[in-house]
């Protein structure tokens, strides 16, 4: 496994991070972290909680999902022949959720709101659960990232539990980058979220764009036989 490979689970964990949906949890999350203030270890505190409960279930999620399609051996077999063949289309429609053009609508969240408000209401160690709450609701553009992009990836390297823990981490960067500004700078908090707000767009448009570039050339390459290098 490359370092290429680790840094586009942790980037797909990212930009899922970043993602309007993901993002509403995140500032969620960082509201109830924020209650915190004025206990610095309490914010830290909440944030490590947080992004553990992120990234357990990713990897528990991811590696079931991985360990199933594997110990099958007609699938284990159809994806070594067919993966490479499959990421083109895959990474396209991908690509067209990043940049807005399918899927807006579609949203799958696991739990009820109520629960994750009694959830936000409660102390520090409820900040494990809720990033467990809120890595299982997915909308279109993070279910695209988890389902679409990081599975294979694991799949194609055999990864149970490091790509999906990896990708779990980088879903919860942002919290962890506020938390220690509410910790330590909360004066530049402000300044930070806005700049977010305003490069997320450019950043999922960029990546949006790369996935139907490279999506075009595994399809022509795997699917048509073309070449180009």
């Amino acid at each position: 496994m490359t370092w290429l490979v680790i840094f586009s689970a942790l980037w797909l964990g990212i930009l899922t991070a970043i993602s309007p949906c993901p993002l509403a949890s995140n500032i969620a999350a960082i509201s109830f972290i924020g209650r915190q203030i004025g206990n610095k270890r309490g914010v830290i505190f909440s944030g490590i909680l947080y992004t553990l409960g992120r990234t357990l279930t990713y990897m528990l999620l991811g590696a079931g999902i991985v360990a199933g399609l594997m110990a099958s051996g007609e699938v284990s077999r159809f994806l070594q022949q067919y993966l490479n063949e499959a990421l083109g289309p895959i990474l396209i429609l991908l690509g067209m959720i990043l940049l807005g053009m399918i899927g807006k609508k579609l949203s799958l969240n696991l739990f009820a709101d109520g629960i994750q408000k009694k959830v936000e209401k409660n102390g520090i160690y409820f900040a494990l659960p809720l990033g467990v709450l809120f890595a299982l609701s997915f909308c279109p553009i993070s279910a695209a990232l988890f389902f679409g992009a990081l599975i294979p990836l694991a799949l194609k390297h055999s990864s149970l539990y490091i790509l999906p823990s990896i990708y779990g981490i980088g879903t919860a960067l942002p919290v962890i980058f506020f938390a220690f500004l509410i910790a330590f700078g909360g004066e530049y908090l402000a300044k930070a979220f806005n700049c977010l707000t305003k490069t997320e767009i450019w950043l999922r448009r960029i990546t949006g764009i790369l996935f139907i570039l490279v999506g075009i050339y595994y399809s022509l390459n795997y699917i048509y036989g073309i070449n180009f290098l």
